[in-house]
């Protein structure tokens, strides 16, 4: 078979082999989780510092203009919506810049698979260790809510796994992106315009009724407006009334994207 034909096989093959997984990935997450260890208080403070920044000054300065919506104080409304934001970029973060390092920079990856690790068992990891990480931040950032007195509702607990499950989606779609990267400069472009227009088109800073139908048809289909639907009415101590749909939405998009970064980081390892 000819090289580029043999690497057109290759190429439909990671797309449509299962994943391989063992246990072995446990292995991967504890080796990133003793790591980060270390920096565990500068990782945190750093992640959480920009959220809190913006939910004091538009919480408190805008919400003194605004007053109320839907019947909920300003800053109530901006912090059930916030700490998915936050979860959001604490996800993107680790799977971009951090795995990207590991992977590429440092060739952590490859001295990894000098073992008895498959190059899937490692993207699972990377998978759960950038969700696993957002958790960390949800929870920080929950722990504010209720020292402020912002939010100290027994459903509040209850958001933290589905915030879980918000770190997954992100950090698939994240890892999309670390697997077509060159280099650091690539995902300047998704933070700008990826991420940044979803945190106005999702319901973060106000009802998304405000906005034209055309955008809000948009917004219907970003995971971020799944995540504060799913999210906001458990900071606020509320029962989702609407559940299931965004529910599976996050759910999709996870399998999805992690199905794709699983196929292109294939492709870029040559497996």
């Amino acid at each position: 078979m000819a090289p580029a034909q043999s690497r057109r096989a290759s190429s439909r093959a990671g797309w449509m082999a299962p994943p391989r997984l063992s246990w072995r990935f446990t292995a991967v997450l504890w080796r990133n989780l003793l790591v980060w260890r270390k920096l565990a208080v500068p990782s945190l403070i750093g992640n959480i510092a920009e959220p809190l920044i913006i939910l004091v000054a538009f919480g408190y300065g805008v919400g003194a203009l605004v007053g109320e919506v839907r019947g909920l104080p300003y800053i109530l409304f901006l912090a059930s919506g916030s700490i998915c934001m936050s979860t959001m970029y604490a996800a993107s973060f680790e799977a971009l810049y951090s795995a990207f390092s590991r992977m590429h920079v440092q060739k952590t990856w490859d001295g990894i698979m000098n073992a008895p690790v498959r190059l899937d068992d490692i993207v699972l990891a990377e998978l759960l260790w950038a969700a696993l990480k957002s958790v960390f931040t949800a929870v920080a950032i929950a722990g504010v809510l209720m020292a402020l007195g912002i939010s100290r509702q027994p459903t509040l607990l209850l958001a933290i796994p589905l915030l879980g499950l918000v770190g997954l989606a992100f950090a698939a779609i994240a890892l999309i992106f670390n697997a077509l990267a060159k280099g650091y400069d690539f995902f300047t472009y998704y933070f700008t315009l990826v991420l940044t227009p979803m945190t106005f088109l999702s319901g973060v800073y106000f009802p998304l009724d405000q906005m034209p139908h055309a955008l809000q048809m948009a917004s219907a289909v970003l995971p971020l407006t799944a995540a504060v639907e799913l999210i906001r009415p458990l900071v606020i101590g509320e029962w989702p009334v609407r559940w299931l749909a965004p529910l599976a939405q996050l759910l999709g998009t996870t399998l999805a994207a992690g199905w794709v970064a699983l196929a292109l980081t294939r492709r870029r390892f040559g497996r």
